[in-house]
């Protein structure tokens, strides 16, 4: 099988990465100008196929008119089942599972289109953080816990994906949707145009779908050993704080059975300068399978793993 990495040009750093050009690296060909690489890649077929995962569909609102979603979340699954069966969760904007243990979601999947950023039908401002009710109450991430932490409530799916309608924005502010981010420097600078970069992938692609999550990375300490270590807020101590973040970008060309361009990125939950490349977070997608892999315990029979993405991809 082919590995794939999705490498990015960017004309600057996290500040620009909004005009920079997502391409493909491969072994086929040499890049054919010196800002813009382009290749064929072949990847092979998965050998077994995902299971079918029951995702209950978003309960509607009484007296509120329903908008066509022009999304489909749950879509994603046509390349696998992200991990373990916890909590999911089905929203309009969203598909997502829980992790009971950190009080932060394993991960959340999303879909992002040309129509759905083109329609500004919702306003953050009459959206309010809440805690997510369908959690056992034990279990959840509670306002209170992010009180005083030092920490921003940070979206894995953005509220600016989820524009096209208010109950789709109003998803969003789920605590099941939250991770403690650091903020100034990371979660209001460079992650947010990290999320910003991602929207502009529309612009050349019809149908951008998004895993986001977090990951608890080991970290070489002064005896030489590597230990997994981070911090936990609340009172008492209930949310735990990811050491990093990261995104699998499925970017389709909107075809039955054509062509995806797969990019993966893990990004350190720090403050990091906005003259920092993106591509500096580049890694396989096998890497975030792995390590996501470590924490989560999934079972082998529960996807199919996100490198398997088939068909020639030509950018």
């Amino acid at each position: 099988m082919s590995k794939v990495t999705f490498a990015i040009v960017a004309a600057g750093g996290a500040a620009a990465g909004a005009a920079a050009t997502a391409a493909l690296f491969g072994t086929r060909k040499q890049p054919q100008t010196p800002s813009v690489a382009t290749t064929t890649t072949s990847v092979s077929s998965p050998s077994r196929t995902s299971p079918a995962v029951t995702i209950p569909a978003p309960a509607p609102i009484q007296g509120v008119p329903a908008i066509p979603a022009p999304v489909d979340p749950s879509g994603l699954f046509q390349y696998g089942f992200p991990g373990p069966v916890a909590d999911l969760r089905s929203a309009a904007s969203l598909t997502s599972s829980y992790d009971r243990r950190t009080r932060n979601p394993y991960w959340v999947a999303e879909h992002i289109t040309p129509a759905s950023l083109a329609n500004p039908n919702a306003d953050r401002k009459h959206s309010v953080f809440v805690e997510d009710t369908s959690i056992p109450e034990k279990f959840r991430a509670k306002l209170k816990d992010y009180f005083r932490s030092g920490y921003d409530r940070g979206h894995q799916v953005p509220a600016a994906d989820a524009k096209w309608s208010q109950t789709a924005m109003d998803d969003t502010f789920a605590l099941s949707n939250m991770c403690p981010q650091v903020g100034e420097g990371f979660n209001r600078d460079y992650w947010a145009h990290f999320e910003d970069f991602c929207r502009r992938l529309t612009a050349n692609y019809p149908s951008v779908r998004i895993v986001t999550g977090p990951l608890y990375l080991p970290k070489r300490e002064a005896d030489g050993k590597w230990r997994v270590s981070y911090e936990v807020v609340g009172n008492p101590p209930n949310v735990a704080v990811p050491t990093h973040f990261y995104k699998v970008i499925f970017a389709e060309d909107g075809k039955t059975g054509g062509n995806v361009s797969l990019g993966a990125f893990v990004l350190p939950n720090a403050v990091i300068s906005n003259d920092k490349p993106l591509k500096d977070f580049e890694v396989p997608v096998e890497a975030v399978e792995r390590q996501a892999e470590d924490h989560e315990k999934p079972s082998t029979e529960e996807g199919t793993p996100f490198s398997t993405v088939t068909n020639e991809i030509m950018i």
